[in-house]
């Protein structure tokens, strides 16, 4: 969806990130560091820093931590970068879901077994777990109520 075609969605998209209704770890930050227009342009406020006082960080860190050791069999860079699983950037988004009560937005749809995997999990897989709300980037679109 470029911004140069779908100016409303993204100006929109904008404005719910400039007013801070978003967080994000420092990984997905500096993926964020690169992108151009509207976005990248805002990005200042969504990166949460550790030791910063506005926010609850040693939950965060808690989570992480709890999550890397509940998770470990099915954590792509623990298991030789295991393909179609859960990698540290995506476990750590969930955490700071948790932590801040927010629902993670992501592309990613639970697996199609109604069996766990003991080799695999996704970020919706995972979420459920942890009673953290996913939704899909267009739901997200939808509940906002941006449209073109």
């Amino acid at each position: 969806m470029p911004e140069d075609i779908h100016t409303v969605l993204w100006s929109r998209l904008a404005t719910i990130v400039a007013d801070g209704k978003f967080a994000v770890t420092t990984e997905i930050y500096e993926e964020l560091a690169l992108l151009p227009g509207l976005i990248g342009d805002c990005k200042a406020n969504l990166q949460l820093e550790i030791e910063d006082a506005e926010w609850d960080w040693q939950t965060y860190l808690a989570h992480i931590e709890r999550m890397r050791q509940a998770y470990f069999d099915v954590i792509s860079e623990y298991n030789g970068n295991r393909k179609h699983t859960i990698g540290l950037t995506d476990l750590s988004i969930i955490a700071l879901a948790k932590t801040l009560a927010l629902p993670v937005i992501s592309s990613e749809r639970k697996l199609a077994t109604a069996q766990e995997s003991k080799k695999r999990q996704k970020i919706p897989d995972i979420c459920e777990r942890e009673g953290v709300p996913h939704i899909s980037f267009n739901e997200f679109l939808r509940k906002e109520g941006i449209t073109n």
